[in-house]
């Protein structure tokens, strides 16, 4: 019970550099790695799923930061899309990134390719400087 009172105690930034962090330990000790490719597809869905939920993280306190009261937590990714584009177009990029990286290729297509999955953690960790 003692973890889940300190996680609460973790601001929004480290929530989600906790979770980028577990996503790559995930990949580096269980996913296995050669020539390019990830040896273990399931770890690699895992990894990706854990790393999204970073960068849904990141983008609820920045809608936070930037809607303040009116905020309502986006319940479908084309509501994080038409947020987040009205106040910032490189962010919508990332976020239309990660989504393509890590959501769709990562997760529900199960992909090996570590260029993809290092692409995705790579644009989550620039999603982090926006907090």
């Amino acid at each position: 019970m003692a973890i889940q009172n300190q996680d609460n105690l973790l601001s929004p930034a480290e929530e989600a550099a906790r979770h980028l962090q577990n996503a790559k330990e995930i990949l580096s000790e269980k996913a296995g790695k050669k020539d390019g490719l990830y040896a273990d597809v399931k770890y690699v869905k895992m990894a990706a799923s854990t790393a999204y939920s970073a960068a849904l993280l990141i983008l609820d306190e920045y809608l936070k930061q930037k809607e303040g009261v009116k905020f309502i937590k986006p319940k479908s990714i084309e509501d994080y899309t038409n947020r987040v584009g009205k106040y910032d177009k490189k962010r919508l990029r990332l976020l239309v990134n990660v989504y393509d990286e890590l959501h769709i290729i990562g997760y529900y297509h199960g992909t090996r390719s570590v260029n993809t999955i290092q692409t995705g953690l790579s644009n989550v960790t620039k999603m982090l400087a926006y907090i």
